[in-house]
């Protein structure tokens, strides 16, 4: 496989900080995302490398490795295990001492470039590297459990989400990841859910928080007020004299609980009394007269 160079990949330098290779995951997994491109196979195959070069330099460890090895830093730690047994492999290598950077590709190539190369009798499998992918969401898509499809490494996945996965939530589709090597298992493929902030809920956890505009003379007089939610419109009965401010719980009309047949939070509705504007002068003389009584 050629050689891929993950900070050029993402755009940015060797001594960036992770918040820094972050911002640019992000920023470029946005714009090259399949769903936004979906003709597009350049942007595709750029997808996967953006996310494969992020799975590597967002992890201190294996950034660490990828640094000193490249493109083997998958098996680096049995490269090291080798390095520090060269005296078995020096007639399998062909060197002896320390080895300089042509040695090392020869030395890697004879461990591992060979499917019948046997290593203590049998032969050397790696599992492949595990990929990280992120799916942004709607709330609204978040409340319903449906299906969405996304591209890994030029092939479609079609996965069903839950209903109630929360933002950050991580799920893992086993054998999903890279290829292994010499024949060892495909590694995994993790998923990071991304919830966009909806304009009219607020979720905590499985609840879900409004504010519904009231008008004064519902508020003074009572009476009914439809409100839209995921799950359809809800009446709500609205008591006379209702204060700005005023809170009401609906049980069970909040966000589903993960995996959870059934389950619901609670929807917490804050009315906000609006006061009349562009009053007619009659309207203004029967608030007077009011104000007198």
């Amino acid at each position: 496989m050629a050689y891929i160079d993950y900070y050029k990949i993402l755009g940015v330098d060797k001594k960036a900080t992770q918040e820094d290779i972050k911002k640019a995951y992000r920023k470029l997994a946005r714009k090259m995302h399949p769903d936004l491109n979906p003709d597009d196979k350049d942007a595709h195959k750029k997808f996967q490398q953006i996310n494969e070069a992020n799975e590597v330099l967002s992890d201190p460890e294996k950034r660490k490795k990828y640094d000193q090895y490249g493109e083997h830093w998958q098996h680096a730690d049995e490269i090291e295990k080798n390095k520090a047994r060269q005296g078995q492999y020096q007639q399998a290598g062909g060197f002896s001492g320390d080895m300089n950077e042509g040695d090392f590709s020869d030395f890697f190539e004879s461990l591992f470039g060979k499917q019948t190369h046997q290593h203590r009798g049998r032969n050397v499998k790696f599992r492949g590297q595990d990929y990280h992918a992120e799916l942004v969401l709607s709330l609204k898509q978040a409340y319903t459990t449906h299906q969405q499809t996304i591209t890994v490494n030029g092939k479609n996945i079609r996965i069903t989400i839950p209903a109630g996965v929360e933002n950050g939530q991580v799920i893992r589709l086993k054998g999903h990841g890279g290829p292994g090597v010499n024949g060892g298992p495909h590694g995994d493929l993790y998923i990071t859910f991304v919830i966009e902030k909806d304009p009219a809920f607020r979720r905590d956890g499985n609840d879900l928080y409004t504010t519904v505009d009231l008008d004064l003379y519902t508020a003074v007089l009572g009476g009914e007020i439809l409100l839209e939610t995921f799950s359809g419109k809800i009446k709500l009965k609205v008591n006379p004299e209702t204060q700005n401010g005023t809170k009401i719980r609906l049980k069970g009309k909040g966000f589903p609980v993960y995996k959870t047949e059934g389950a619901f939070g609670d929807l917490y509705v804050t009315y906000q009394v609006k006061i009349p504007t562009g009053l007619t002068e009659k309207q203004k003389e029967l608030f007077t007269q009011l104000s007198k009584l």
